[in-house]
């Protein structure tokens, strides 16, 4: 990952200058047709009601209207979005999930410079790939993320079936005190461990919400895991439940769900079949932990309309390469912990200590060249990650800008998904396939940003 310097610095101005001049929007994975009228997102801090004890100040989000707004795009169709800072302190945004140009990424001077307070920047891209996906900043990312700044995005696919609903459920937590004000965003020994979690968990910004669904229709359940730290484990009691796709894209064959586990960053569609009896009330629960937790809750409310899960066709498949095995080159990624304990800088800023490694290097590491990037890609090259974990915690990995196909683990049986992050239980040792398709650098780390914030975060090169 290059360091900020002046040329960098000028090169990333450039970018930014012609984007926000509007004239062209990214496809795949370059510039294309006209831009739309971007869509107006302003970052600032505001006020929200989360705890009985009274409005929580210093929440951020992008307008004041509380939770931040869900995004919806058609996929292979142009998106713009406008971003004005208006905090005290410098923001981007990413697009988590999205298989865009890499100058669209929001990864500070890696993609493009800060937005500073008072300016604004154009993100404008084509989103290839339907299905649902979420936005964050990649500043400051433990205190932004922390505080509010973690919104759903959804990709519309025309061809999909039909639901007789959709819900969409933004899953996070809030460290908040006695008095509903925010405390500390983290404590170095559970950064050290998995990550500090938490007081309040909230759903879409409500503790235990409900919503009313057609009685014995098929809701199209969409779910993001935007906390900074949680990972849940979700079973649905009161109706059926199955899982559609992961991650957005569809998985291979649909299965009930029955405890999945699924960490921060990674996205589930389900599709509910409601009871039949109006009143009936089924609940996404996570029973991860020491008792069931209540997520939210779907009321069935009318007459029945007696829909079969059975019957509801495919979703539309994304169009994300399939690797050449046969071929493919073999990259070891090896997830540890430091005996280091001193301040790093890493992206976009530092939490004072370092716990975590890829390849036995926190970033950014005593090494030759502490920037040079965890591997260098050829660009439509087949590659297989092999990615170890050796701790005693799990990490969700997220790779920025391209997809891959889990082909085998240690520890289980997988399905061949298609994801852009992976739950890496300890101890497993996994092999996750891609075609390195999309020309940059890209971020790849744990989605439990304290991991990502004190070492567990690099890059690879795709030219």
């Amino acid at each position: 990952m290059p360091l900020l310097t002046r040329r960098n610095l000028l090169k990333a101005s450039a970018v930014a200058g012609a984007y926000s001049a509007g004239i062209a929007v990214a496809g795949k994975f370059g510039l294309a047709e006209a831009a739309p009228e971007p869509q107006l997102l302003t970052a600032v801090k505001t006020e929200a009601l989360l705890t009985e004890a009274g409005p929580t100040r210093d929440v951020m989000s992008w307008g004041h209207d509380g939770m931040p707004p869900v995004l919806r795009m058609t996929k292979g169709r142009p998106y713009a979005a406008r971003l004005k800072n208006g905090l005290d302190e410098p923001t981007t945004i990413h697009w988590h999930g999205l298989r865009i140009d890499n100058r669209m990424d929001g990864v500070p001077f890696v993609t493009q410079p800060y937005i500073y307070t008072g300016d604004s920047f154009d993100y404008v891209f084509t989103p290839p790939d339907a299905g649902t996906f979420w936005y964050h900043p990649h500043c400051n990312t433990l205190t932004q993320m922390g505080h509010g700044m973690t919104g759903m995005l959804v990709v519309e696919d025309p061809a999909d079936p039909e639901f007789d609903a959709e819900v969409l459920l933004n899953l996070r937590d809030w460290r908040l005190g006695g008095d509903g004000q925010f405390i500390a965003p983290f404590r170095p020994r559970d950064a050290a461990k998995s990550g500090t979690y938490g007081t309040v968990r909230t759903a879409n910004w409500r503790r235990e919400p409900q919503y009313d669904a057609p009685a014995g229709g098929l809701v199209r359940l969409r779910i993001a895991i935007t906390d900074v730290t949680r990972i849940f484990s979700l079973k649905m009691a009161g109706a059926d439940a199955t899982v559609i796709a992961i991650d957005g894209n569809p998985v291979p064959k649909r299965f009930p769900l029955d405890l999945l586990q699924i960490g921060p960053g990674q996205r589930l569609d389900l599709v509910v079949r409601m009871p039949d009896d109006e009143g009936a009330v089924a609940t996404l629960e996570d029973i991860r932990g020491t008792a069931p937790k209540t997520i939210a809750s779907l009321r069935a409310v009318g007459a029945s309309l007696k829909r079969d899960i059975g019957d509801l066709g495919p979703l539309g498949q994304n169009p994300v390469p399939k690797a050449d095995l046969t071929a493919a080159e073999q990259i070891p990624l090896v997830l540890s912990a430091t005996a280091e304990n001193a301040a790093v800088e890493s992206i976009c800023g530092t939490l004072g200590y370092s716990f975590w490694a890829i390849n036995k290097v926190p970033w950014p590491g005593d090494t030759p060249d502490p920037t040079a990037p965890l591997a260098e890609l050829k660009l439509g090259r087949s590659y297989v990650f092999n990615l170890e974990n050796t701790t005693p915690h799990a990490h969700p990995i997220h790779l920025h800008g391209m997809s891959f196909t889990v082909i085998s683990s240690s520890t289980r049986e997988v399905m061949p998904l298609v994801s852009d992050t992976y739950l890496v239980q300890p101890d497993e040792k996994v092999q996750l396939a891609l075609v390195a398709d999309n020309p940059g650098d890209w971020v790849l780390h744990c989605h439990i940003i304290e991991h990502q914030k004190t070492g567990m975060t690099s890059y690879i090169r795709v030219s």
